[in-house]
């Protein structure tokens, strides 16, 4: 694992529809452990290895997080925006922030006062960003209408190979895509193997749309966190009992595949490897959804790690799950062959 690049990608903004910086850097680091690597209008980056290949894999972590984006400029020079993606607006007052703009970072300050931190129906509307700015034609010097924010925070390591930091949902989830690849080409993996950092899963999903009609994989794996059941998490009632440092999790949903979920759990098995289950209804919330509705249909299966805190600026996974999740991954590409038998029956 290059933990150095990870946390390099933890620390790039890249609110939903601004993804462009990371998935550059995505993109150049991938130019030597993969056999091609193209990137699309949306910035979706894809990695192949044996890409003349009829039979095709396809693994997919997300590249987007979410955040806000400035919409005015108070006469003030204060900010005003609106949500990208799930945040909690109470998370915002008081804190840092950094404004994403086209010369550069510059940064912000969140109002906060007595008032505000009793409204429990606090909207983003409400939140006022002070960069400094004398007045509006001040602000509008530096900020345009349509830059986008993200909490001025870092990664951090925690005890017991924990990380916390921004966004692990889901730099996590494209990190290990690209490292599984890479793991594949070097175990001498058989089948077309893909690995796509999307964009705009938190808001659009079509950088799945787009990767996965382009790529038209026979499988289709989205590698996402979730929940977990552990310190202040989920109950365990609802998808199942789930733990930050206990392995990659296999999901249980009408949509997934039984096959591929087996093969999976072939894998793990094969390298002694704990993996959990979740257990869910309806759709998964990840680009799984809308993978398995491009082209003719795509089997698809979920495979998430554990996360605490989920859409907070300070979340926390485990670095052993990130690791074991690599690991399964390329084993379960190094698996596949041309001949799978995907029907039930």
């Amino acid at each position: 694992m290059n933990k150095e690049f990870l946390f390099d990608m933890l620390k790039t903004g890249s609110v939903s529809g601004n993804e462009a910086e990371l998935e550059k850097k995505i993109y150049d680091y991938m130019q030597d452990k993969a056999d091609r690597v193209t990137v699309d209008e949306l910035g979706n980056v894809t990695a192949a290895v044996n890409p003349e290949a009829d039979f095709k894999v396809l693994l997919t972590g997300h590249a987007d997080e979410i955040g806000l984006m400035v919409t005015a400029v108070g006469g003030d020079g204060s900010l005003m925006v609106t949500r990208i993606g799930g945040i909690y607006t109470s998370d915002y007052p008081g804190h840092k922030v950094r404004i994403y703009t086209k010369n550069g970072v510059i940064y912000g300050a969140v109002a906060n006062s007595r008032d505000i931190s009793k409204n429990k129906d606090l909207e983003s509307s409400d939140l006022r960003i002070d960069i400094g700015a004398k007045d509006k034609e001040d602000a509008l010097k530096y900020v345009q209408l349509g830059d986008t924010v993200t909490f001025d925070t870092d990664v951090r390591e925690l005890l017991n190979e924990c990380i916390t930091g921004r966004a692990l949902d889901d730099r996590v989830g494209a990190f290990i895509v690209m490292e599984a690849l890479a793991k594949a080409r070097e175990k001498g993996a058989s089948v077309g193997c893909y690995a796509a950092s999307t964009t705009g899963e938190e808001t659009t999903m079509n950088g799945a749309y787009f990767t996965a009609s382009r790529v038209k994989p026979n499988i289709a794996i989205a590698v996402d966190v979730t929940y977990t059941s552990d310190n202040c998490g989920i109950s365990e009632a609802e998808t199942g009992d789930v733990s930050v440092g206990k392995g990659p999790v296999i999901c249980n949903n009408p949509s997934i595949h039984k096959k591929v979920n087996e093969c999976l759990r072939a894998c793990a098995e094969k390298l002694g490897m704990s993996v959990q289950t979740e257990a869910a209804s309806g759709h998964t919330g990840t680009d799984g959804d809308t993978m398995h509705r491009t082209g003719i249909g795509v089997p698809f299966a979920l495979v998430s790690i554990p996360l605490r805190y989920m859409h907070n600026p300070a979340e926390v996974v485990s670095l052993k799950d990130v690791q074991d999740c690599i690991d399964l991954l390329a084993e379960f590409l190094v698996s596949c062959t041309e001949d799978m038998q995907l029907r039930p029956f």
